[in-house]
């Protein structure tokens, strides 16, 4: 019996080592977050930022005409504290799964009512809050890390920009306060 329990807190020694160095590892795509008030609404952008790594991007590592998460690991989520318009279209406050169809000429943007989801595994269509389309833009740098910027171009304005190797989407956002 002795020998069981013996056993028994072996094994549980080796588990916890285990666990307790996986969460020591650096993560390939490490987290990052992009804040910024647009009127009085906090914008919050929660991602993980692969890299390029001489891989070819779009339409290989990251297929067309398929639902991406916009980033890597967990779904790139935003987080508004108020209502905002976007590209003239309400959403309301709180977070959001975000998401994005890639092609050549046009990109679908997608706002998904359950914020916490690993990767597009679990995408849900019915889920969608806000759906419009953009252009993607050539990119004047390279981007090795996958970057968002929100650059303000007003009191209640701001551009919101997703950067990866030589690809640049924009969208417009408006506080509604």
């Amino acid at each position: 019996m002795k020998l069981i329990y013996l056993l028994s807190f072996v094994i549980f020694i080796i588990l916890t080592s285990f666990a307790q160095n996986k969460e020591n590892k650096v993560r390939l795509s490490p987290k990052a977050e992009v804040m910024q008030v647009v009127g009085f609404t906090e914008v919050r952008i929660n991602y993980s930022r692969p890299a390029v790594k001489n891989r070819e991007i779009w339409g290989k590592l990251v297929p067309y005409n398929v639902v991406w998460r916009a980033g890597a690991n967990e779904a790139t989520k935003f987080t508004f504290s108020s209502d905002v318009l976007i590209e003239g279209k309400l959403l309301k406050s709180g977070s959001y799964s975000f998401f994005v169809i890639p092609n050549k000429n046009e990109w679908t943007i997608i706002f998904n009512k359950i914020a916490d989801q690993w990767g597009a595994f679990q995408y849900n269509e019915a889920e969608d809050a806000l759906r419009f389309k953009v252009k993607p833009k050539k990119s004047n740098q390279f981007h090795e890390w996958l970057t968002y910027d929100i650059t303000k171009t007003g009191d209640y304005t701001a551009i919101i920009s997703l950067h990866w190797e030589k690809i640049k989407i924009e969208f417009q956002i408006e506080a509604k306060n």
